[in-house]
């Protein structure tokens, strides 16, 4: 009988060790938040030199953390760009290049009606890994009532606008962080994974009545202007803030970015959205810092943005990084490296881990850096429709390949000065890359992808 009891005691001992073990892991595995925010300039934030915005919660944040100066996304509109952050991959590698909007449009941009949910998606290996995940806000993966919804991706939970309309929230106001300080309430002490989308600074603005009387000294465009950044903003340090009272903020990465350069000023006519309630692109008025060009263009102004990280005691304080070139595509196997999560065999991932660079060492990137665009009016700044970085040097071309321009960006931060006639094998040598690049990807979407409402458009569109 003795015997029995010592055996139990002794195999109670080891389940308690073992769990207390398994809490030991959980409790270190760090929590991870992106704060992604919509069409803000480099120049939109009043650390960046912004000439009217005030944006003290994140000003702060780049004070506890770095500011990484030579960021890019991986397209110059929401989608595509958002795509790359998911995967890891180039968007253009799932025939997406343009923003998701309708299954008409979709046919006649060659593109699929939702990404992947087969494939790569960054928060189902956190789901592996034991983590908690969640996706709040903006969504615009694609829609469509036989689409995937947003936990087909490896969501735990999730309240998005621009999505498949389950658990659908507003696009103005803050609810969608609301939802994430709950879930971070919620889900303390053990780790977790939030994608926090902001819907400012896109049309339909909607200003709230607190910070235009703040910002009540400016013109009208740019007071309605700098309340929606300041919103942006202030969601920035209720999370932060939260993460501090709870006493979780040095378990807890966070990023702050945006998925695109600024909108285009509109005119008078545009004061109104156009589209529903809210004002629309007169008061779009953001900075790009002096970069040329703006959303929807290829150029620096439309791709490099903000980005800000903030992780007590294992990232420097107030440095700003101007070496570092990272990418949206590094997201994937930074925040896996974070986790300590191993990268599955078969993925092919364009990016690469640059936690190196978040710790303040030195970053030397080893892949070059593709875009692929294809819309909207063509004009200065909007023509470029493929783009590589290699190094220091960056090549833009149009559809035709007729039209190029190139860039020594060590020298020339802002795109100012093309190079293509003084450097023609530099120029031959990224117009080669390209098109190999250009030659590896798909020339039509997954069948998988495609809505079935696709058939019932081509019929129509083949009897018109």
């Amino acid at each position: 009988m003795n015997q029995i009891i010592k055996i139990t005691a002794f195999c109670l001992a080891i389940s308690l060790i073992f769990a207390n073990l398994q809490a030991q892991k959980k409790k270190s595995q760090p929590n991870i938040i992106f704060i992604f925010a919509d069409d803000w300039g480099y120049g939109d934030l009043s650390c960046h030199g912004s000439t009217f915005v005030k944006t003290p919660n994140i000003d702060k944040m780049v004070s506890e953390g770095v500011d990484f100066a030579n960021f890019t996304v991986n397209s110059p509109v929401c989608s595509p760009s958002r795509v790359a952050v998911m995967t890891g991959q180039f968007p253009a590698r799932q025939c997406i290049h343009q923003h998701f909007q309708g299954v008409k449009a979709h046919i006649n941009r060659g593109m699929p009606d939702w990404m992947d949910a087969d494939g790569i998606s960054m928060p189902r290996e956190f789901q592996k890994a034991g983590y908690t995940t969640a996706h709040f806000g903006k969504w615009h993966l694609g829609a469509s009532p036989d689409g995937p919804s947003e936990d087909k991706y490896g969501y735990d939970e999730f309240a998005t606008f621009n999505g498949s309309r389950i658990n659908e929230i507003p696009k103005g106001g803050s609810v969608g962080v609301d939802y994430a300080e709950e879930f971070i309430k919620k889900n303390k002490d053990k780790p977790f994974f939030i994608n926090l989308w902001l819907h400012e600074a896109h049309t339909a603005h909607f200003p709230l009545e607190k910070f235009m009387d703040e910002f009540g000294n400016l013109d009208e465009q740019k007071q309605v202007y700098a309340s929606i950044i300041a919103e942006g903003d202030e969601a920035v340090g209720r999370i932060i803030t939260l993460l501090e009272q709870l006493d979780i903020d040095k378990n807890t990465l966070v990023v702050f970015s945006t998925d695109n350069g600024p909108e285009w000023e509109g005119t008078e006519a545009d004061k109104l959205h156009k589209e529903g309630p809210g004002l629309g692109k007169y008061y779009s008025v953001g900075e790009t810092g002096g970069l040329k060009g703006q959303k929807r263009s290829l150029f620096a102004g439309g791709i490099r943005v903000p980005f800000v990280v903030r992780w007590p005691e294992m990232v420097p304080m107030g440095v700003e990084d101007k070496n570092a070139v990272i990418t949206a595509v590094d997201l994937l196997p930074t925040f896996y490296e974070v986790a300590g999560i191993d990268i599955p065999k078969d993925w092919k991932l364009d990016g690469e881990s640059v936690l190196s660079a978040f710790k303040g060492e030195k970053f030397e990137r080893s892949k070059p850096i593709f875009w692929e665009w294809k819309g909207g009016e063509k004009n200065e700044f909007t023509w470029p429709t493929l783009g590589v970085r290699c190094g220091d040097w960056k090549l833009v071309v149009d559809v035709s390949r007729d039209r190029k321009e190139l860039y020594n960006l060590s020298d020339d931060w802002a795109e100012k000065n093309d190079l293509s006639d003084s450097n023609p094998k530099k120029l031959e040598e990224l117009s080669q890359l390209i098109e190999e690049w250009k030659q590896s990807l798909p020339t039509e979407p997954k069948p998988s992808c495609l809505s079935s409402a696709r058939s019932k458009a081509k019929n129509k569109k083949a009897k018109l």
